[in-house]
């Protein structure tokens, strides 16, 4: 972790291989009132119907997901080789207390809505050719946008096949755009750089403690998150962790850089702090030193320390591949299938607060 001035990192437009990876995740709970369809509108172009055939007005969280305007991954793209091409957006930690209306989108029983992506403006896509696109996770919902507690809702959509023309996706605008480089001179974390050298000192121990809490702890504690308990899945586990705490554990070199400054603008309201995997920049937003302290003993509390390991394993610099927002909070942590668990953030965050805090 490069605790620069706060950092001057590699151009977002720096190429970044892709990586093999499994076949499509599914979701653990089949059983949902959220239909999710996808057709193609144009090159590189997708519509998203969402349907809530349930008899229930649902408000769904919209950050992370694809109903998020900021440039999140919102669906699955593979190539024909059953690769990700590089992802060129932002990953990032959300609120899940504390929210008000502003933060979900309506969706009225028996109702659905539209949303279109652009996934050139998100995806290198311009080699071009065959990619699939589908989508599946878990959101949170509420019943009422008076309600505190989150629920969750899996849902899986139909699997799309694209022809791309290459040199048109080539030459759609980024939807992450960074901001002038003089605004990056002046990146300092100023009166708060004492609070995240305490958080990364917390997320390399809470790491280091995880890391041994995935080979030994009780099976069902740790299907819980993970589902499967088999020895690989227990040994892929135990390896980010270390890789997380390793890099949490050292502020000069390593393979991230932080900032405080929101240079991508990515820090919008709710998101506590995001990622950018092209190049293993790590930002904290103010919600980060507002809303929590460094650690919490809280079960499946957020706090600064969960929030930088959450961060730190979307970095495929730390450990590859990064991991993906497929659910956010313990409720949809538990609906995820194991790939998805296994592949999650919030998975990893929310052990680490668990083996902590002994829950």
């Amino acid at each position: 972790m490069k605790l620069s001035s706060f950092f001057v990192g590699a151009a977002l437009g720096a190429v970044v291989a892709a990586v093999p990876t499994p076949a499509p995740l599914e979701p653990a709970s089949a059983a949902s009132t959220l239909v999710v369809e996808l057709r193609a509108v144009g090159n590189a172009l997708v519509e998203a119907l969402i349907t809530n055939t349930g008899s229930q007005d649902l408000h769904l969280l919209s950050q992370g997901t694809f109903l998020d305007a900021s440039p999140v991954e919102k669906l699955t793209v593979l190539t024909s080789t059953q690769t990700k091409p590089p992802f060129l957006g932002i990953r990032k930690r959300i609120l899940t207390s504390n929210l008000n209306s502003t933060a979900f989108t309506s969706l009225p029983a028996h109702s659905s809505l539209k949303t279109r992506i652009n996934l050139a403006a998100l995806h290198d896509l311009s080699p071009g050719g065959h990619y699939t696109v589908h989508t599946a996770g878990v959101i949170s919902y509420t019943l009422s946008t008076s309600a505190t507690a989150l629920r969750a809702a899996a849902y899986k959509s139909n699997t799309l096949t694209l022809a791309v023309d290459g040199a048109a996706a080539g030459a759609v605008a980024r939807a992450l755009k960074r901001r002038a480089a003089e605004t990056l001179l002046k990146s300092d974390c100023g009166r708060n750089a004492p609070a995240i050298k305490s958080a990364l000192a917390t997320c390399a121990s809470l790491a280091t403690a995880a890391a041994a809490a995935a080979s030994s702890a009780p099976a069902s504690k740790f299907a819980s998150y993970f589902r499967n308990t088999d020895a690989g899945t227990r040994a892929t586990v135990a390896a980010r962790y270390a890789a997380v705490a390793a890099e949490c554990g050292t502020t000069a070199g390593g393979a991230t850089s932080m900032s405080c400054t929101d240079s991508w603008g990515g820090c919008e309201a709710g998101v506590l702090a995001y990622t950018v995997p092209s190049v293993n920049a790590v930002v904290n937003c103010p919600l980060y030193f507002t809303e929590f302290g460094t650690v919490s003993k809280v079960c499946h509390a957020q706090d600064q320390a969960t929030t930088t390991l959450h961060e730190m394993t979307h970095a495929p610099g730390v450990y590859s591949p990064g991991t993906e927002d497929n659910g956010y909070g313990y409720e949809s942590v538990r609906e995820l299938g194991a790939e998805m668990a296994l592949g999650n953030a919030d998975t990893y965050a929310l052990f680490a607060n668990a083996v902590y805090a002994g829950c």
